[in-house]
């Protein structure tokens, strides 16, 4: 197992000159982010143990350890929650990392200072349709608030199928606060969002996706102990995307990304606690 660790720290006397936000990464699975520490030390990213994660192969059944994943090129599968989660990374000469598939190639740079930014560039065949997904498990206390401009048009896939709705209301929930174990368990997907902020506390979370020509949006996994049915557990998925669609095989005209002429797409990710 190898695992990176980015943060910028500028030492005067033992002491940072700002407060800075860390990434660890660990290559060798998925190039999962196992760790995102916010400006004050704060730990972001809900864990769990799950020792069958290390020995998963393409094609395998998702494991759900936690962290943040990389979904290529669909979420709800098949692949299960897409090809890229399951295989070891490389480093790039740039100081990145890189993963190739059949018929992809991924890179991503993270720098990390006041804030995170993951930097991405994909290279596929022309035409070539995906969802990409940054499949980022939160940890957060009953009670937290999800910042998303009311009235938004959103789907919402549950057992009963997929529905729509505007935000922050489905049926009789609030979508928009976290609060106890309500036993459900919804995929959320809000097209053309680009940036979402979760509040906890005295804390908060932003994150803001940029691209250009591309869908875009968000999905939230609000999983308040509902899922899996034997063992059910809470677990709360912000999950910025190219696309918005859960599956590519839901996905209509204009609901996932596509590969332009020039084979190559570029995004970036920001995220600052």
């Amino acid at each position: 197992m190898t695992a990176g660790k980015v943060r910028r720290d500028q030492a005067k006397g033992g002491l940072l000159d700002d407060p800075v936000m860390s990434v660890d990464v660990d290559m060798a699975l998925g190039g999962r982010w196992t760790s995102l520490r916010g400006c004050n030390g704060r730990e972001w990213l809900w864990r769990r143990a799950a020792p069958d994660r290390a020995s998963v192969q393409p094609g395998d059944a998702f494991v759900d350890a936690g962290g943040l994943e990389e979904c290529l090129p669909t979420i709800g599968g098949p692949p299960d929650h897409g090809d890229v989660w399951c295989r070891p990374w490389s480093a790039s000469p740039d100081g990145g990392l890189f993963v190739q598939g059949d018929g992809y190639w991924l890179s991503r740079r993270v720098e990390a200072g006041s804030a995170v930014t993951a930097f991405y560039r994909l290279e596929a065949t022309p035409g070539w349709w995906f969802i990409w997904a940054a499949h980022a498990l939160v940890d957060l206390a009953p009670g937290a608030v999800l910042d998303v401009p009311s009235g938004r048009d959103i789907w919402v896939n549950s057992t009963d199928g997929m529905t729509s709705s505007h935000w922050p209301r489905y049926g009789d929930t609030n979508l928009g606060l976290l609060g106890e174990d309500d036993g459900q368990a919804l995929m959320v997907i809000i097209p053309e969002l680009d940036t979402l902020t979760v509040h906890d506390g005295a804390d908060s979370l932003t994150m803001r996706l940029s691209v250009q020509a591309q869908p875009s949006g968000f999905a939230i996994w609000r999983n308040l102990g509902g899922w899996p049915e034997s063992e059910p557990y809470r677990n709360v998925g912000i999950e910025p995307m190219l696309g918005y669609s859960p599956t590519l095989a839901l996905a209509g005209p204009g609901e996932s990304a596509v590969m332009p002429a020039s084979g190559v797409v570029e995004w970036s990710l920001t995220i600052k606690a």
